[in-house]
């Protein structure tokens, strides 16, 4: 998982938008359980925004250079398909910087 701590040079902003009680945002809320403080520990400076709103569909946003975004719906994904969304996100930053 050498990808995790290249968010940093490929992303400037990660924000995880999920409901606090949906059964829709389960898998995205052990996600974060269980992945936050390694994301963290791997990448200090990145900014990483946890955003909880009522009735919200769980989504993971990725904010690139020059104020580029990709956003990637998370319901029905399971833990290890988000954290393959996150490391896709994180080779789209790669690529722009191409």
């Amino acid at each position: 998982m050498a990808w995790r701590s290249n968010l940093s040079r490929n992303l400037k902003e990660l924000r995880i938008l999920f409901s606090p009680s949906s059964p829709e945002s389960a898998a995205t809320r052990t996600f974060i359980e269980k992945n936050y403080r390694d994301l963290k520990t791997q990448n200090p400076k990145l900014p990483i925004l946890i955003r909880e709103a009522s009735s919200i569909e769980p989504q993971l946003w990725a904010r690139y250079d020059l104020g580029v975004e990709r956003g990637i719906r998370l319901e029905g994904l399971t833990e290890e398909q988000i954290s393959k969304a996150l490391e896709d996100l994180g080779k789209v930053g790669a690529s722009l910087k191409s």
